[in-house]
């Protein structure tokens, strides 16, 4: 359910929203935002929330479409935080999931630590045998 005063659109942000709205939540150190405009380009899904004429949250899902989805770049601004719309955000992004992936197809995100149980009432879990890694890539080399 959508709070009060809220509306939700079912689309990808503008750069110049996204690169605001990832400010905000201090991601600008470890974003590349001039990679932004292609990747937001080639997102699968995207959801804002709104707040009148103002953006104040989003999610999007990246992938090949067929067989991995990954979530990523959920946001809701701090003055906006704690009302439920992370929820609505990701209720609009696992309406797309059921909707558009296959079964079998792999979900995939990397939560914020502490964050992991508001994940997983959306069913991301951790999965024994299994360990989420990743490398960040600078000066041409993956660290």
């Amino acid at each position: 359910m959508i709070p009060e005063g809220y509306t939700v659109l079912e689309k990808v942000p503008r750069l110049d929203t996204y690169v605001q709205l990832c400010t905000e939540v201090g991601w600008e150190k470890v974003m590349n935002f001039s990679a932004a405009e292609h990747s937001l380009r080639h997102s699968l899904f995207g959801v804002m929330v709104m707040n009148e004429d103002e953006v104040v949250g989003m999610g999007r899902i990246v992938g090949d479409g067929a067989i991995y989805f990954y979530i990523q770049d959920v946001v809701v601004v701090p003055e906006h935080q704690n009302k439920g719309l992370g929820k609505v955000i990701m209720e609009s992004i696992t309406g797309y999931l059921r909707e558009h992936a296959p079964e079998k197809a792999f979900v995939g995100l990397f939560a914020s630590q502490g964050k992991e149980g508001f994940y997983q009432q959306f069913g991301l879990n951790r999965h024994e045998g299994m360990t989420g890694m990743f490398g960040v890539v600078h000066g041409g080399e993956i660290w």
